[in-house]
């Protein structure tokens, strides 16, 4: 099983454990689209407690990624919601969990297709 597998089996047995819902091959794609930085903790990772990160999650990933167009508030909304729904004392928010939910949530998982 090659480094990548690993990552995708972990983040499918996180997300079955949080009962997040998630289709297994949506987790797969979005974690394929994440390329090499699922490798380095500090960027495989989420901190709902950082705020410019939230920031580059909204600006890199809602807007540019997935095209949304719906104001600051909102999309920060939907940024909140996701932090509270893979709980707020879990300290692993698996990026690849983190945006499945996102695309989830918005009906954009045909930009992994």
């Amino acid at each position: 099983m090659s480094k990548k597998d690993e990552k995708i089996a972990l983040y499918q047995k996180t997300a079955a454990d949080l009962k997040l819902g998630l289709d297994s091959e949506l987790i797969a794609k979005v974690t394929n689209g994440l390329g090499p930085s699922i490798y380095n903790k500090d960027a495989e990772t989420v901190s709902c407690s950082d705020a410019s990160e939230l920031a580059r999650v909204r600006e890199n990933f809602l807007k540019k990624k997935l095209g949304l167009t719906e104001s600051d508030e909102k999309l920060d909304a939907a940024i909140k919601e996701v932090c509270e729904k893979m709980g707020s004392s879990n300290r692993n928010k698996y990026r690849a969990l983190f945006y499945a939910l996102l695309a989830k949530k918005y009906g954009k998982e045909s930009v992994y297709a």
